[in-house]
């Protein structure tokens, strides 16, 4: 069986450069004519076998190494919104990726999120530590290698990149993962390669391509690199299985959708089934539009070629009529023939469904621009155990309003709408603000879980102050010998707070139990005062009691606090109660035990 070409993906944190990486490989520099310098559009590339050879072939021969692929479909990604609509059934459509990481910086956000998909579709990686330019006083060699360029370096400079590889390496470590610089590898299964690189002067770019071939076919365990060959890269000459990378809009030729093919031969005049809005979209391909090699699918210098066919692994546009609801991170598949349409169109359908959320349950409402980062934001929610109630694609609704107002009436703090990259509708705005639901909307995504996670521990955070607050808190009072100013009606007597705090209404017992009264009125110097805590000597006035009868100087006296609030006291809001305030409520606890043994247990 043929061999395809590896499947590459670009992750890492903005502004890392990315593209401008792939642009030493490429030498087409796209980086230059994008707005802003950052990548804009989704691309792949293919990098033949000879621009391999050209690039790498005399390193991987010195290591004793060939070139078995018949090379590489890159595909150039911002951020990994693009990795997670490489999916597949049971995983990703990547076969290797490159993790971008700033030397200088480090792990940033997107480093970490960038590693949790990377884990999640189980894809092997390599990491690119970019900038090494930066580095204060490293002088490029932009015809050497890495390892040539720094042994030309200053001994400082030398230990300057040491130290910032080994934040990087330790970084890995805490996170589980082995990590070295690529040269002090032997098994590159085990351990992931670290390879400094410079996308400006283009040092370290022959050995991070030796790495990732190396990564694809060279493994020290051979029986595992030929598994790897074997399993991922084997392709057929039956009809082609893929996955829609965009969904565009272009001139003359109306909405076309650009595609990774990973299996397979796809044809002109094939009949195809993929992903859409509503259900599957059937249609015929009308023409196959590939770049030509060493040229990108989003920013051609040429135009596109047109072909009749393609071969797995290839990265192509296709024109075909009725594509306005297909949807991105969606499989597409041949249809071999009409007969077999149906089973097609189920397949789709089922793969659909099963990233599509729509349940009963109290969760987060989540809208998301494509399948993939629907399936990537709904895994991340359930790592933090947050349930989701309708996950689905498209623009923000006043439907999706009037799911969050249901699930408001049972746990406020999944009452939420979480939307990626899309619009909220005019009507949805206006329903959002009348019904107090909170809209978060971001085009990262690590920021809009961060965002809603954030509100939510806000939230919980007031309410449950709000409900701590509610509740008669322990306290325990000295009634001062010389300090009763009136036996009775009221009786007005001066306490010394000896824990906790005493409030107005709150009724006080005695050491045996009894109930003495409610307290009406706390003064202190003569003015009325809305709480005594520790350490205060106040008077306190009291209706019902009478000083001599019911208690005397010196007594001690307790807050009483219903069974209830001591449970919720000690269940929930222990950690919020200090020392002297614990010691009171167990004092007063043992009290009530005298009565009623077990009263206050809580679980």
């Amino acid at each position: 069986m043929p061999l395809r070409q590896p499947i590459v993906c670009v992750l890492g944190h903005v502004d890392t450069g990315k593209t401008l990486l792939l642009d030493q490989i490429r030498k087409s520099n796209v980086q230059a004519r994008e707005p802003g310098g950052m990548t804009q559009h989704v691309g792949a590339s293919f990098f033949p076998v000879e621009t391999l050879k050209e690039l790498a072939g005399q390193l991987l021969q010195r290591i004793g190494g060939d070139i078995r692929i018949p090379g590489l479909l890159v595909i150039d990604t911002p951020g990994h919104e693009a990795f997670t609509n490489l999916r597949r059934r049971g995983g990703g459509v990547a076969d290797i990726a490159i993790l971008v990481i700033d030397i200088v910086k480090g792990f940033e956000a997107q480093t970490f999120e960038s590693i949790e998909i990377l884990k999640s579709r189980k894809t092997p990686f390599v990491v690119a530590a970019n900038k090494v330019d930066r580095i204060s006083g490293w002088i490029p060699h932009s015809t050497l290698s890495f390892m040539e360029s720094y042994k030309k370096q200053d001994k400082f400079v030398q230990q300057s990149v040491d130290e910032h590889l080994y934040n990087i390496i330790g970084k890995f470590s805490e996170i589980g993962f082995r990590a070295d610089r690529f040269d002090r590898i032997s098994d590159f299964t085990r351990t992931i390669a670290i390879v400094p690189t410079s996308a400006k002067t283009g040092e370290g770019i022959t050995e991070l391509i030796a790495v990732l071939i190396g990564l694809t076919q060279q493994t020290h365990h051979q029986d595992l690199a030929q598994q790897f060959l074997k399993n991922r890269l084997q392709t057929t000459t039956g009809p082609a299985k893929g996955t829609v990378l965009e969904v565009k809009e272009e001139t003359g030729l109306g909405t076309t959708v650009n595609v990774i093919i990973y299996d397979g031969v796809l044809r002109k005049n094939d009949t195809i089934v993929l992903g859409g809005k509503e259900k599957p979209i059937e249609t015929t391909v009308r023409a196959l539009l590939l770049p030509k090699p060493l040229d990108e699918i989003r920013d051609p210098r040429d135009k596109f070629s047109v072909v009749d066919e393609v071969s797995a692994a290839a990265g192509v546009k296709i024109v075909a009529p009725n594509l306005d609801d297909a949807l991105a991170g969606a499989p597409i598949y041949v249809v071999p023939s009409r007969t077999e349409l149906a089973n097609y169109v189920n397949e789709v359908s089922e793969e659909v469904q099963k990233i599509r959320v729509s349940t009963n349950i109290d969760g987060v409402i989540l809208k998301t621009d494509t399948l993939g980062s629907l399936e990537a934001i709904a895994e991340n929610l359930q790592r933090e155990n947050i349930p989701v109630r309708l996950a689905d694609v498209g623009d923000i609704s006043k439907r999706d309003i009037a799911e969050a107002v249901v699930v408001k009436e049972n746990e406020p703090l999944y009452a939420a709408i979480l939307g990626f990259n899309v619009k909220i509708l005019p009507d949805a705005v206006e329903e959002a603000e009348n019904r107090k639901i909170p809209v978060f909307r971001e085009k990262v995504i690590y920021h809009l879980v961060d965002e809603y996670l954030k509100w939510m521990r806000q939230e919980k955070e007031a309410r449950e102050k709000t409900e701590f607050d509610r509740l008669i808190r322990p306290g325990k009072v000295k009634v001062l010998p010389g300090y009763v100013f009136r036996k009775a009606k009221p009786a007005i007597v001066g306490v010394d707070v000896l824990a906790g705090k005493i409030q107005p209404r709150v009724r006080l017992i005695t050491t045996d139990g009894k109930e003495v009264g409610e307290i009406l009125q706390i003064q202190e110097k003569g003015e009325a005062i809305s709480s005594a805590e520790v350490g205060k000597q106040v008077a306190i006035s009291m209706d019902k009691p009478i000083v001599g009868r019911h208690f005397k100087e010196e007594d001690i006296l307790y807050v009483e606090v219903s069974e209830d609030h001591v449970k919720k006291l000690l269940s929930k809001f222990q950690d919020r109660l200090d020392q002297s305030e614990l010691d009171c409520l167990n004092e007063y606890i043992e009290i009530m035990r005298k009565t009623t043994p077990f009263w206050g247990s809580y679980k």
